[in-house]
């Protein structure tokens, strides 16, 4: 191991970025299908592929909200620590939201 190798800190930054941004994404998921569902214009305005219908750009949309979480929180805490618990409790909070939201009996509540 070099001399450099040893002197650098662990971070947990990157891994709690990814953690973090799994949670936006499904969060972000279960916003657009709710969107989709209730809005007429959002619905025709997600259709990117006809046979799927808005489907196609509910998802598409989710994961390019997912993948920019990603950089953006990559990018702020690449070198930090940050307090993992806390992630994991939003993340988990944020997952739980976007699996409600793409439930049918809840989403149809809203």
């Amino acid at each position: 191991m070099s001399e450099t190798a040893e002197k650098l800190p662990l971070t947990n930054g990157p891994g709690a970025a990814a953690v973090l941004a799994a949670g936006v994404g499904a969060a972000a998921l279960g916003v657009f299908a709710v969107l989709g569902d209730t809005l007429p214009a959002f619905k025709k305005l997600m259709i990117f592929y006809k046979p799927t219908g808005p489907l196609s750009g509910v998802t598409t949309a989710a994961v390019v909200v997912w993948l920019l979480a990603w950089a953006v929180l990559e990018w702020r805490w690449k070198q930090k620590t940050v307090s993992m618990g806390r992630v994991a409790v939003v993340a988990c909070g944020l997952l739980v939201v976007g699996l409600l939201l793409t439930f049918p009996p809840f989403a149809d509540l809203l």
